[in-house]
């Protein structure tokens, strides 16, 4: 009989920003194996083979042996089950759609107790997977049955509800591959891109540039062709009618055929095309009402639909429709064959993620309409060989971006212009988008805010087309980033005296500065919570912050390990210190020694145009130079400290004391700029907190003179932001 085996979940941690492990939010999860800490894979006969039946991908895992099926050796070779689960929560997550291929497992000091971490966008998202795993491979374990689909069912549930749609997930993947960080503001789709005072904002595919009037216009389709139509753009005659009675009287007037549409409703629903008879065109004006506020019959332009995406005035995408048809044969009822033909298309379903949608009769009027004009219903049997018209458009999935004629594309542009909208999908009826409009009496039909883009990035048939790219490149020039000026304070000693003297010195410049310190929260040097602000939390608040132009933000190790950095990157990392280690031993951190991969973290996520500047009298924190993608600046109270003068020989700058003076080094020869400091900042105890904020201060180009005013007043600010905070309580 095989033993009873167990792991069981000891703690579940969230880390959402740069951490000891990655630069990316992961799961750290602390496990206790029990009795499988003396039975790794290969004294567990049979899992081998039973993961890889119910996980044949896990073949494809390179693990540390750097290529496919490195897992798998060593799950034959033997590994321990936290280092299993690890890859088995990831290829969970890589079913799902949420593809990951970072994880670690290591030991912790306490026998049988490891952590596993993985990355993890989502943090439900990554808490089911987790879940699911653990799950499977206790039944793999003990040889008993695991439905795998469900599993990945459920984390594909969670992702559906609580991931970012394909439109916004498009434009931030866009971002970042522009390096340019992002800020998710809600459980929706509300993305900020950059921080502070550089960020922009979307919400799918609509920004903080698109016009409240322009949407409001685009949704009042009567209102948006008479602007196009006075602008010189081709649109289908039609008016607004009241009744099914006017509708066939407008119908006559405009002259048949026509089309019957409600103003405002989305997706093609609602919309009747090609109507010639009385009783069809005053049943097309009950479907259409129910839909919208006001109901429209236009005249019908011959052609099939497309839809072009306008990206900040020029043309981005374009998808062309498609009528759909099916073949009766003699057996299967109309709603049976649109099931079998049309419905089994992989490309169509429920889900947002996919482009087209499933047909079903009971909520498609328009199409029982059509229908009911060929003498059909969903009951009717076709007879064989009869080509049945399901629908004439609302199937635009297939790409012709390369087609447009560059007058139908200008036409385009004009139309997004007229109504005024940055992003918009243009509605075109035309036989052949290669040919100007007014050739072939095609025409401009509807203007929409707020477009979807998913018909662009999967399309049915065609290349996909850049369009989250296209939207980040209209928000920020090629060379703007986003970021702001982000200065990170790590260590224990004196932190907040430095975090607080960087952001006062940035301030004198003129820069709206926030600060997240232990000793409050600031935002342009108002102290608007005198709480313990070194953490997360504090860090994001300053960032969404649209009036901040530049951030100083301390973190000590506990946060560090708790949470992680509350940016992705920073311009200027200071380390002052590799103290604290006797306060985490919760965190398995139980020696000096250990700090430094803590610590580290801080200067790990410097950009490579920035600094990081360290403590050059403390031997392990300039041990951590080498792993500053930026410059190094190095500061100490003595200039005979170890690593200066290979630093300042090879070009390096430092800042040093000399008496009173702060010497801001370049090289191995005469100070650069000397800074005179009053008596409290030349004293031992905050001279190492003065030098480290004059380094970061210089990187960021802070004027020398500036700085010796600053120091000379900070003492000053103090006293008068502590007064302050004492008077308001």
């Amino acid at each position: 009989m095989t033993p009873k085996y167990d792991i069981r979940l000891l703690r579940i941690n969230y880390l959402r920003g740069p951490n000891i492990w990655t630069y990316r939010a992961a799961l750290e999860v602390w496990l206790a194996l029990g009795a499988l800490e003396d039975h790794p894979s290969q004294l567990l006969p049979g899992l081998t083979d039973r993961l890889l039946v119910l996980l044949p991908k896990l073949v494809d895992h390179h693990c540390g042996v750097g290529e496919p099926g490195g897992f798998v050796a060593r799950l034959r070779d033997g590994t321990w089950a936290g280092h299993i689960l690890e890859h088995v929560v990831i290829e969970l997550l890589n079913l799902a759609g949420m593809p990951t291929g970072f994880g670690q497992t290591r030991s912790t000091s306490q026998r049988g107790v490891y952590r596993m971490v993985f990355r993890a966008r989502d943090e439900q998202v990554a808490r089911v997977a987790l879940a699911q795993g653990h799950a499977l491979l206790l039944a793999a374990i003990h040889d008993e049955p695991f439905a795998v689909g469900p599993a990945v069912d459920a984390v594909r549930a969670q992702l559906d509800d609580c991931y970012l749609g394909p439109s916004t997930a498009a434009i931030v993947e866009a971002a970042t591959d522009r390096r340019i960080p992002h800020i998710r503001l809600n459980a929706g789709n509300l993305v900020q891109l950059g921080y502070g005072a550089r960020q922009r904002r979307i919400w799918t595919a609509e920004t903080d540039r698109t016009s409240a009037i322009g949407e409001g216009i685009a949704r009042d389709k009567d209102l948006t062709k008479q602007l196009l139509a006075a602008c010189g753009v081709p649109v289908p005659e039609g008016r607004v009618v009241h009744s099914p009675a006017e509708a066939w009287e407008a119908a006559r007037d405009i002259g048949l055929p026509v089309v019957v549409k409600p103003s405002d409703a989305n997706h093609g629903r609602g919309v009747s095309l090609e109507l010639e008879q009385q009783p069809e065109i005053e049943a097309a004006f009950g479907i259409a009402d129910a839909e919208g506020s006001e109901v429209l019959v236009e005249r019908y332009v011959r052609g099939n639909e497309h839809r072009l995406l306008v990206v900040g005035g020029k043309l981005a995408a374009a998808a062309r429709g498609e009528s759909l048809w099916i073949i009766g044969d003699g057996r299967g009822t109309v709603a049976g064959l649109i099931d079998s033909q049309l419905n089994t298309d992989p490309r169509r379903g429920e889900t947002e993620d996919l482009p087209l949608e499933t047909i079903r009769l009971e909520r498609e009027p328009a199409i029982r309409l059509l229908l009911q004009r060929q003498g059909l219903d969903g009951d009717s049997v076709p007879a064989a060989a009869r080509r049945v018209l399901v629908q004439r458009n609302g199937n635009t999935a297939f790409d012709c971006t390369h087609d447009v004629h560059p007058e139908v594309a200008a036409m385009a542009v004009l139309a997004a212009k007229v109504v005024g909208l940055d992003i918009a999908g243009i509605d075109v009826v035309a036989q052949d988008i290669a040919t100007p409009l007014q050739a072939q009496g095609g025409a401009i039909v509807e203007v929409n805010a707020g477009p979807g883009l998913l018909m662009h990035l999967k399309p049915a048939a065609g290349m996909p087309q850049p369009v989250g790219r296209a939207i980040t490149d209209h928000l920020f020039a090629n060379h703007e980033s986003g970021r702001i000026p982000i200065v990170g304070v790590a260590g224990t000693r004196n932190t907040q005296v430095v975090a607080r003297l960087v952001a006062w010195l940035l301030h004198l410049r003129g820069t709206p500065v926030g600060l997240a310190c232990r000793d409050g929260l600031f935002l342009e040097n108002r102290r608007v919570e005198a709480t313990d602000s070194a953490h997360w939390e504090a860090g994001q608040r300053l960032l969404i912050n649209r009036r901040i132009e530049a951030a100083v933000i301390e973190n000590g190790p506990l946060a560090i390990l708790n949470d992680g950095l509350a940016y992705d990157r920073c311009e200027v990392g200071i380390v002052t210190d590799l103290g604290g280690a006797e306060t985490l031993e919760r965190h398995d951190i139980r020696e000096p020694g250990q700090m430094d991969k803590v610590l580290r973290t801080q200067l790990d996520v410097v950009l490579d145009h920035g600094a990081g500047v360290l403590h050059a009298a403390d031997p392990a924190v300039a041990a951590l130079a080498p792993l500053c993608d930026g410059e190094v600046i190095f500061y100490a109270t003595d200039r005979q400290a170890a690593p200066l003068a290979t630093h300042l020989a090879a070009g390096g700058r430092a800042v040093c004391l000399n008496g009173r003076t702060a010497e801001l080094l370049r090289g191995p020869g005469a100070p650069q700029h000397a800074v005179e400091l009053p008596d409290w900042a030349a004293a031992p105890d905050q001279g190492q907190a003065v030098l480290a904020a004059l380094a970061a201060a210089w990187a960021l180009g802070v004027a020398p003179a500036l700085m010796g005013a600053g120091v000379d007043t900070f003492e000053t600010e103090l006293a008068r932001s502590n007064n302050t905070d004492k008077s308001h309580r």
